[in-house]
């Protein structure tokens, strides 16, 4: 067993820097989950600045001078915060409220559309297990509002976080991106001079996380006001609701479209029934999936993050369960800084191989 450890010591850890790099990871790891919650106005400021820089070497490029390409950023940044926290948020609680509220009259009108199903399916659906069904729904309804209602209570506390939370962002990543230099100079005096090991992680991480951040962040906006568009036109109940649903669906690969479909169908149905306006509304839906998965994906990550869909679906019910919906929005570009590690990781036995090539 000495043995065995030995050799896995000489063949992965033999140099300074992988010994390094362990620790660091360790070290971040444990920050992250003991003083996450704490750190969490930073961390964001953080990942919003490394996202906005993208679009300052941009404007760079263009000829702008540093001063006004961050000035300009910067401004756009403010500008969509207060977008989404003045309109956006507060116009979706005031419909999720509203859905809330009617949920008795909806459970009322599913319950006598249901009712048919035995008057026109009669081999199929019974009418006492159309009953049983709704009855259990009726629980389950209860049972959730009772949840919220004790969630609401016990997150009033959390409240003065949030705001917290809500002014020391944009002041933090005003200052990340004003001294984006002097702080990576100030990180890189904890590393090690010599670091080619980092640096093959970090050039191989940087073009891919960055690229598919920004694209999936384009892409949630996208689907959302095209998914907004289209509610508004077919007239269907809560769009907005829906369509922040359907655009934050676009995070979770292969099953985030399956799930949002559900509360699509369930609000069409209830509003319209077994018609024309519920099929062209599943239809439609279907249709912005299908745009959405096989034209605006392959146009948006032209460099795509090459991961198994097994390895996908683990990193998101993983990071997930850690970190809750930052993690599954973060699961993707994680899993990758992950294979990334794998695949630059030193070992005495390619080394060796290298050199007798």
């Amino acid at each position: 067993m000495r043995k065995l450890l030995r050799d896995f010591y000489d063949r992965y850890f033999h140099d300074e820097e992988s010994i390094i790099l362990i620790i660091l990871l360790v070290v971040g790891l444990a920050v992250l989950l003991l003083l996450g919650g704490v750190l969490a106005p930073l961390i964001a400021a953080i990942i919003i600045a490394y996202l906005m820089q993208g679009l300052v070497e941009i404007l760079l490029r263009y000829g702008l001078s540093p001063r006004l390409s961050f000035a300009s950023v910067y401004t756009v940044f403010v500008g969509l915060f207060l977008l989404l926290l003045l309109y956006l948020i507060p116009r979706v609680f005031n419909q999720l409220r509203r859905l809330v509220d009617e949920l008795p009259n909806l459970l009322n009108q599913a319950q006598s559309a249901m009712m048919l199903l035995p008057e026109n399916y009669p081999s199929v659906f019974t009418e006492q297990q159309v009953r049983q069904f709704m009855a259990g729904i009726g629980g389950e309804l209860g049972s959730f509002g009772q949840t919220v209602l004790q969630y609401s209570l016990a997150s009033l506390p959390s409240i003065f976080s949030w705001i917290i939370f809500i002014v020391l962002v944009p002041i933090l990543v005003f200052f990340v991106m004003k001294d984006r230099d002097q702080l990576i100079l100030w990180a890189g005096n904890f590393l090690p001079r010599n670091r080619p090991l980092m640096r093959r992680i970090w050039q191989e991480m940087d073009q891919q996380i960055s690229n598919y951040v920004r694209g999936k962040v384009l892409e949630i906006i996208v689907v959302g006001v095209v998914a907004y568009i289209l509610f508004l036109v077919l007239g269907i109940n809560y769009a907005l609701l829906l369509s922040v649903l359907i655009g934050l669906s676009v995070i979770v690969p292969y099953i985030g479209a399956t799930v949002v479909t559900v509360p699509v169908a369930a609000v069409a149905y209830v509003q319209w029934g077994i018609g024309g306006e519920f099929y062209t509304t599943l239809i439609a839906y279907m249709i912005l999936q299908i745009i959405d998965g096989n034209v605006l994906v392959p146009v948006i990550f032209s460099e795509a993050v090459n991961l198994h869909p097994v390895a996908i679906i683990a990193a998101v019910l993983v990071f997930g369960g850690l970190w809750g919906l930052a993690g599954v929005f973060f699961a993707i570009p994680l899993a990758t800084f992950i294979k990334a590690i794998i695949n630059a990781w030193p070992s005495r036995v390619s080394a060796l191989d290298n050199d007798s090539a």
